[in-house]
């Protein structure tokens, strides 16, 4: 009876992940309703998608990171439309309002969203991509397949180059099954835990509630688990040695207290790409597109005038 017990025990803590992860809400057309944008049915699912600026003028794409949605640009995102270009946004697989498919999020589970958004909304001219943490190695490796349909590449503490993983975030990586478990059970917790409380900013609050919103979506957690795994576990070399190659523009800023993306990424792509231009945002950490936005649009119009 004990052994029974025992065993009844462990096969529901082994499937705690999988009953907690059904529990959670699935996006679809009640959670869109009324949203900003539009959402374009591709071959993996539904892209979440919005436009910013002039109805003419260059095209910029911005891609956000590993954990927030696209709100997270969009402090940047109007800056660009009151330069004058046409700016594009989107939710990645897994976050905002996208779907959730099924599979590794690897480079070419990225680049084939991108690429089928691109010709959704018929995106012909050369285009400026702005990438935003694992949207820089997005952008990066979209870049480098395709160096003819780029004006430029601005990185913003660009993933791909050098980051701080966390031996949490290591384990549930490298280990089959007990990772996956590790991170259902705990890595819930560990977000929201790192998402601040104490900032007054309007802006500010709105992406932080969007990422405490994200957690109470099905598919989120698995997406990040999956990234590291898939677009995460590489380094962005070899497409960096190729933007140079191919005289391909890159700008990239970093934050100065970046714990993350640390600063010595900076030295790391000066040896990749003796091309680029860098700034640096003083005081800034990993958050820097919405907790630092006007510094950081200052650092890219110095950057852009030079």
């Amino acid at each position: 009876m004990w052994f029974g017990a025992g065993l009844a025990v462990v096969a529901f803590l082994a499937l705690l992940p999988v009953v907690l992860e059904r529990l959670r809400t699935t996006i679809g057309p009640a959670q869109r309703r009324g949203a900003e944008g539009g959402f374009a049915q591709l071959s993996q699912g539904v892209t979440h998608y919005r436009w910013v600026g002039p109805v003419r003028g260059p095209v910029a794409v911005l891609i956000h990171g590993l954990a927030s949605p696209q709100i997270a640009m969009e402090g940047l995102a109007e800056a660009l439309g009151n330069m004058g270009y046409r700016v594009l946004t989107y939710d990645l697989y897994g976050r905002g309002l996208s779907d959730a498919p099924l599979g590794r999020q690897s480079r070419a589970f990225f680049l084939q969203q991108l690429s089928e958004l691109l010709a959704e909304q018929q995106v012909e001219e050369e285009i400026t991509f702005v990438g935003y943490s694992m949207g820089g190695a997005i952008a990066t490796a979209f870049a480098a397949e395709n160096p003819h349909r780029i004006n430029r590449v601005i990185l913003v503490a660009s993933a791909g180059v050098v980051t701080n993983e966390s031996r949490f975030s290591w384990f549930c990586r490298v280990v089959p099954l007990l990772g996956d478990w590790w991170h259902g059970m705990f890595v819930r917790r560990r977000i929201m835990q790192a998402i601040p409380l104490d900032f007054d900013n309007p802006y500010i609050q709105r992406v932080l509630a969007a990422q405490r919103e994200e957690l109470a979506r099905r598919g989120y957690l698995p997406a990040i688990l999956s990234s590291r795994r898939g677009m995460l576990a590489g380094s962005s070399q070899k497409d960096h040695r190729k933007l140079a190659r191919e005289d391909v523009p890159v700008i990239a800023i970093w934050a100065e207290n970046d714990q993350i993306i640390p600063i010595k990424a900076l030295g790391v792509l000066a040896q990749w790409n003796r091309a680029a231009r860098q700034e640096v945002v003083s005081g800034a950490d990993h958050a820097l597109p919405y907790t630092h936005a006007e510094q950081l649009i200052n650092a890219l119009r110095t950057a852009l005038r030079n």
